[in-house]
């Protein structure tokens, strides 16, 4: 199972700053393992520049914002599992985990 506490990266081609998670967030994880899994899948998928289920143009814009140093957005969502919604901020300090509604 995975620990929501000790999320990790494995090679990333961003620094992510502090990963930090939602309340909203934190409390499924702790609750279903599954998401947890979901969270973590998740979260090493955006640090290597899949993003997940975004539009095409969301993801030439976050292409554009990995050169120039914009904020980064990724989308995903798995069969049975609330989507979420990762964001690293344009400086790099902390990337954060959401629902879409926590926005």
């Amino acid at each position: 199972m995975i620990d929501i506490n000790t999320l990790f990266v494995i090679n990333p081609v961003f620094q992510t700053g502090e990963i930090v998670a939602t309340r909203g967030v934190y409390d499924q994880a702790l609750e279903d393992a599954a998401f947890a899994q979901f969270v973590q899948k998740s979260l090493n998928r955006h640090v290597k520049g899949d993003w997940g289920s975004l539009p095409e143009e969301d993801k030439e814009e976050n292409e554009l914002s990995l050169r120039e140093g914009f904020r980064l957005l990724s989308a995903y969502e798995a069969e049975d599992l609330p989507k979420i919604w990762i964001i690293t901020e344009a400086d790099r300090s902390v990337t954060t985990i959401l629902f879409p509604d926590e926005y």
